[in-house]
This record gives C-alpha cells, structure tokens and sequence, in this order.
C-alpha cells in the first residue's frame, strides 16, 4: 500500500509547520471472525515513511528554551526524514456490491524516526492511524483497494521532549493478492 498524507488539510492544519509523509506499507491480513455482516481481519503492516517538514513560525521556539538561535536556524530549515516502524491494527469489512467492500481499519504502529524536529525527539515514537476506503474485487483472487487515511497521528508518549507530534489526513491506494 502507499500513503501519500499531509498536516495541511480541512481537518488539521497547522500554520506553524509543513508535514508531508510518503508511506509504503506491505501488509498481511489474517480474518478473523465474521460478526453480523462485517467481516474482522488482524492486519501487521511493516512500512517505511519519508517524511519533510518544515518550521514556518520561528516563534515556536520560545525565547525560555536553551540554545534559542541555534534551534531556530536548524529547525526553520527543511527536513528530509525517515520513519521505520511496524503497526498492528484491525480490518472491518462491509459487502456493498458483489466485487465492492467499503473498509475501514484502526491501527497503532510502533517506530524510529531518524531525525529530531521542534514538535518531536529523535527516536523512539507512535504512530495511530484510522482510514476508511473502498476494495474492490479484480480478479479471483486480488483487490485494488482506494481509501483516505482519515486520521494519522505520530508522538512518542512523552518518552522524549519534545512531543507535540503529528497530525495528518491523505490518501491510500494499494494492492492485495489473497494466497
């Protein structure tokens, strides 16, 4: 699957950064169970993310900070990043139509992200995600699968400082082969 997701949309954004993610997942589904008609799948999702961001408010760091100008000319600058990390979530699946499912999963995702920023610490972080699409039934014994991830999240839990983290919403497209 790959991700494309941003901070700058209707739902959360935020004028004192930019956040872009590009996320390639492979994932494994396992059903579970069939309850009423949805049908519950585990999903683990190894994935890496490339991330830029960016400090548009320098005013974001605040003058009581340690090292006030050096944080200021490193984090106002762009930022190449990557996140390597594994999330486990659930699948519900609802038939609409004989080759259509809608779909919506929720997950939680452990990671490493390689580079520290004004909103989060190097290291050690979270991710959560929510999404909701559509799969569709191609051939026998494989889907295309369009959805938008509605809600993405990364903090680290206060692990670290410091950990405002990330809020994003994008767009999915992926591939499934049923073995």
């Amino acid at each position: 699957m790959y991700n494309y997701a941003s901070n700058e949309n209707f739902l959360n954004d935020d004028p004192d950064y930019t956040y872009t993610t590009n996320t390639y997942k492979a994932q494994a589904f396992y059903k579970l169970t069939n309850w009423k008609s949805l049908e519950v799948e585990l999903i683990v999702q190894p994935q890496i993310q490339f991330l830029q961001h960016q400090l548009l408010n320098k005013w974001y760091i605040t003058p009581d900070q340690e090292n006030v100008d050096e944080k200021i000319a490193e984090f106002t600058q762009p930022k190449s990043m990557n996140m390597y990390g594994v999330e486990f979530g659930f699948g519900f699946k609802k038939q609409l139509l004989t080759k259509l499912k809608i779909q919506g999963t929720i997950s939680l995702g452990f990671n490493y992200i390689d580079t520290r920023t004004e909103r989060l610490a190097k290291g050690f972080t979270f991710n959560e995600n929510f999404s909701l699409g559509f799969s569709y039934k191609m051939l026998s014994n494989s889907y295309l699968y369009l959805g938008s991830n509605v809600f993405g999240h990364v903090s680290n839990l206060d692990f670290q400082k410091p950990n405002d983290g990330y809020n994003v919403f994008g767009f999915e497209v992926g591939y499934a082969i049923l073995l």
